[in-house]
């Protein structure tokens, strides 16, 4: 019998290597960190109560810390530009990758186009005389043409700072979230200083038995991993890190600790300010932003409520940057392997980033504005279903290349590799149920199929032409691992299968 080898040819990356672990901790906590803080919390906390809601987003953080220890260990072993899509080639081959690259990027792409038009209604509510010439409605979301030109000015922005480096666009990040956690920081000391522990009597949990309690903490718990999303980026940038491999994983695991630290104290600061009476008026005033209330009433100022709607601003340009060069390195990478059209591996010839995905990405986004926020709403439920769906399938290739190949070089080794993989697949695959099964709270409606679907028709259809048009290069990138019977003359790197 022929001993089998893996034989993968190597190039030297064509990316810069700018990104040092700083940078990847912004990138990665300012995509998980984006609007819902502000707009949501008071929603967490009449769904579970205060402790009720902490403990939910507690309960939905070990969800991603499991999945991100896989992603942790898979990133560093395999540290190139695609993340998802290395991981699944390797484990699964063409088919694996091409279906967990092309729901990611549907899911960052989501995100993209909904940050894209949340941000101008956010400079509606802080200046409601800002909204001027009544363009027309879709779905009830009356546009204006002053809402228009600031969506489309600031996708032309983050789009061109993206092309002229991942320094650059690194750099915007770090400003940004460190606006962001130091107005979460004043909120969550003013709350210990102000606040008042009688604020919490009666909806610390909620449900008049056990059993209800138990059913509403783990009903915000559901929703919680889908706020999260974002760590993910770090493996997108694999190629353009400057930082030992060991470090980049631990740097991914962190950032995951971060964010549920984040969301669990700004529930508890509100909580601390605002009973329950309290925060179900704000939620349904006119502005409906309860956190930024419990700010106003942390300072008696309305001021400070305009200043943590600021810090709402950041989150959504961090995560609307996070996600850009998520989706475009992903792109990236299907390109180089001919899954898609090679002219999406371009890169800038200055610059070094992959100039034609993201025109593409800014091209899509500039589009969807057009229909306003309701609409992107629909597209949001969908791409999430595309980030899980992709969560599951790395979550299994964890597992399936700790057994295919268990000599693998791994910086960074999660040490019961067994349970780890065990606990993320079945939390993942739990998240995808919740998305399937109808009822589940967290079904998708006709409208969002309809886009899954179309976006699965369009990525068929590009496979479908490469394929005809490539032949043997489809899904053939030089980066990736082929099985051979014997090796071949002077491989530039070989390993055996028995090593």
């Amino acid at each position: 019998m022929n001993e089998r080898y893996f034989v993968m040819a190597r190039k030297t990356s064509e990316f810069n290597k700018v990104l040092n672990l700083w940078d990847i901790l912004v990138l990665a906590f300012g995509a998980m960190i984006g609007w819902a803080w502000v707009v949501s919390t008071g929603d967490w906390i009449m769904q579970g109560g205060v402790v009720g809601a902490m403990l939910g987003f507690v309960i939905g953080g070990i969800t991603i810390f499991f999945v991100g220890l896989t992603y942790a260990e898979l990133t560093t072993a395999m540290p190139q530009s695609g993340g998802e899509h290395v991981f699944s080639y390797r484990a699964f081959g063409k088919l694996g990758s091409f279906i967990c690259t092309w729901a990611i990027i549907f899911g960052y792409t989501g995100v993209v186009c909904f940050e894209a038009c949340a941000l101008p209604t956010i400079f509606a509510y802080l200046y409601p005389d800002f909204l001027q010439y009544y363009l027309y409605s879709v779905g009830g979301f009356d546009i204006y043409a002053t809402w228009l030109i600031l969506a489309l000015v600031f996708v032309a922005a983050i789009t061109y700072i993206n092309i002229v480096g991942t320094k650059t666009a690194a750099v915007l990040q770090t400003v940004l979230t460190l606006i962001i956690g130091a107005i979460g920081i004043l909120l969550i000391v003013a709350s210990a200083l102000t606040g008042s522990a009688a604020n919490l009597e009666g909806h610390l949990f909620l449900g008049s038995t056990p059993a209800e309690t138990v059913k509403n903490t783990l009903a915000v718990a559901v929703m919680t991993p889908f706020f999260f999303i974002g760590f993910n980026v770090i493996p997108q940038a694999a190629e353009e890190i400057a930082a030992s491999l060991k470090n980049i994983g631990r740097i991914l695991v962190l950032s995951i600790v971060l964010a549920v630290a984040f969301y669990s104290f700004v529930i508890g600061a509100v909580g601390y300010l605002m009973d329950s009476r309290a925060i179900f008026s704000s939620m349904n005033s006119v502005g409906g932003l309860v956190t930024a209330d419990a700010m106003a009433i942390a300072f008696n100022s309305d001021m400070m409520a305009k200043v943590l709607i600021v810090g709402g601003i950041c989150g959504i340009v961090t995560s609307w940057n996070s996600f850009l060069i998520g989706g475009s390195r992903a792109m990236y990478s299907m390109a180089c392997a001919h899954m898609i059209p090679p002219a999406f591996a371009r890169l800038h010839p200055v610059y070094k980033t992959p100039v034609n995905a993201l025109v593409l990405m800014g091209i899509v986004t500039m589009l969807a504005v057009f229909f306003g926020k309701k609409m992107l709403l629909w597209v949001v439920n969908a791409g999430n279903f595309g980030c899980v769906l992709a969560y599951f399938i790395v979550s299994v290739s964890f597992l399936v290349l700790r057994m295919k190949e268990p000599d693998m070089e791994r910086p960074y080794k999660v040490g019961p590799y067994r349970v780890v993989g065990i606990m993320a697949i079945l939390l993942s695959g739990f998240m995808l149920l919740m998305y399937i099964i109808p009822g589940s709270g967290s079904d998708l409606v006709l409208q969002e199929w309809t886009m899954v679907l179309g976006w699965s028709v369009l990525g068929a259809a590009f496979g479908a032409y490469c394929k005809w048009r490539y032949k043997e290069k489809f899904a053939d990138h030089i980066y990736f691992v082929k099985t051979i019977e014997e090796p071949q003359d002077e491989p530039r790197a070989v390993f055996s299968a028995e090593d």
